[in-house]
């Protein structure tokens, strides 16, 4: 077989894939909390917030492009069957249908409510119903094409976002804007204030299983041509770098406009804040513009999360179920908590989730890395310390 070449389009066009996964409707937020509140301090804020946003879901792909995309293999280092499927089984659960898209479909209502007509605008049960329903056909339909998940979102939903975000953090930029004089918090908080908030994304469990999901579509793309593991890990390890360059872009940009836009704007739902600043960066002439950047970044991750978790129920079957099947039981799964469960899914995620489940998912990714850098062996103990003294820490 001819031996592929991957070019620099290709690259740059699964850069913006990963970009595009991992920019959804929560990371629209964030990082303008935290302009909002770094004051004089804005760099040292943003600095906290980038540790934990960009670089623990760059941490996390590298890991996976060391272990080829294999997560069974990354979490098979627990050194137990039971452990490994239990962790795979609870993590898939937070990515998909118990937290990350109940949560998207929800935030999703509430930020593009303003441009939706009256009926829709004011979330009640039934408007969320119905918004539910349309949202998760319209994430089917993005989803189904499998193979072709790839270039839906690096060659056309990607650069559609990064168009109509780059707008409206430049003109926020260039804008009039009067910055009234408050009181920030200290330096040391500022800085942790920014840590957490990028902390709160999560990004980290979708980096495992993008990565994944990325190469496994690769390899499945080359349409008569070979790649080796090591190109493929090059492709995976260059595009990394590309999404990560985009993430810690956008998010600076976002932040600035938090300090520039956002001051006064601390009583505000979360779920509408970049709405309020866009429109105020905008004005209503910008509306389609706004709506257009929120809507890709809603839809965007929640093709990604959905794709993955309808490939792990074909795992779980060995293959015996169609992915289109797979991912119409996904979307099934998703719907009722993402109209009934607003609550429940933010108190499971700003709770258990991040203060048991994603400090174990950290250890076990430095000790995976180290493991195959440097040959350290040891990760099943590191990981069970981090249990034990995370759930102390919660309990008490």
């Amino acid at each position: 077989m001819k031996q592929h070449q991957f070019s620099l389009f290709q690259v740059i066009s699964v850069g913006i894939a990963i970009f595009t996964m991992f920019f959804g409707a929560g990371n629209l937020v964030h990082p303008i909390t935290v302009g909002m509140s770094s004051g004089s301090h804005l760099l040292i804020g943003l600095l906290g917030f980038l540790i934990t946003a960009v670089c623990l879901p760059l941490i996390g792909l590298i890991a996976l492009i060391l272990f080829d995309g294999n997560y069974n293999a990354f979490f098979g280092r627990l050194g137990n069957k039971y452990a490994k499927e239990g962790a795979i089984f609870i993590a898939m659960l937070i990515i998909g249908p118990l937290i990350a898209v109940p949560r998207i479909v929800t935030l999703s209502h509430t930020m593009i409510a303003p441009f939706l007509p009256a009926s829709l605008s004011t979330i009640t049960l039934q408007s969320s119903m119905f918004f539910a329903i349309v949202f998760l056909c319209i994430t089917y339909l993005g989803a189904i094409k499998e193979n072709g998940i790839i270039v839906l979102l690096g060659n056309i939903i990607g650069p559609i976002k990064i168009a109509a975000l780059a707008i409206i953090i430049i003109k926020g930029c260039f804008s009039d804007v009067t910055l009234y004089p408050f009181i920030p918090m200290d330096t040391y908080s500022v800085f942790f204030k920014g840590f957490f908030e990028g902390y709160k994304t999560l990004d980290l469990l979708g980096a495992i299983f993008f990565s994944s999901m990325t190469l496994h579509l690769l390899k499945h793309n080359m349409r008569g041509q070979q790649a080796s593991s090591k190109q493929l890990a090059l492709l995976g390890l260059q595009a990394s770098f590309i999404g990560a360059a985009l993430l810690a872009l956008f998010y600076s940009g976002l932040t600035l406009l938090g300090y520039l836009h956002g001051q006064g704007m601390e009583a505000v739902d979360p779920g509408e804040l970049f709405s309020i600043v866009g429109f105020k960066v905008m004005g209503t002439s910008g509306a389609a513009i706004i709506g257009v950047a929120v809507f890709m970044a809603c839809l965007s991750t929640s093709i990604a999360l959905c794709a993955v978790f309808a490939e792990y129920l074909q795992y779980l079957v060995r293959g015996h179920m169609r992915f289109e099947v797979a991912l119409a039981i996904t979307v099934f799964l998703c719907f009722p908590l993402s109209i009934f469960g607003l609550k429940y899914v933010l108190w499971l995620a700003s709770g258990p989730i991040v203060n048991i489940a994603y400090p174990v998912l950290i250890v076990l990714t430095l000790c995976n890395i180290a493991y195959k850098v440097w040959g350290f062996k040891p990760a099943r103990t590191p990981v069970l310390i981090t249990l034990v003294l995370a759930i102390l820490n919660y309990m008490r």
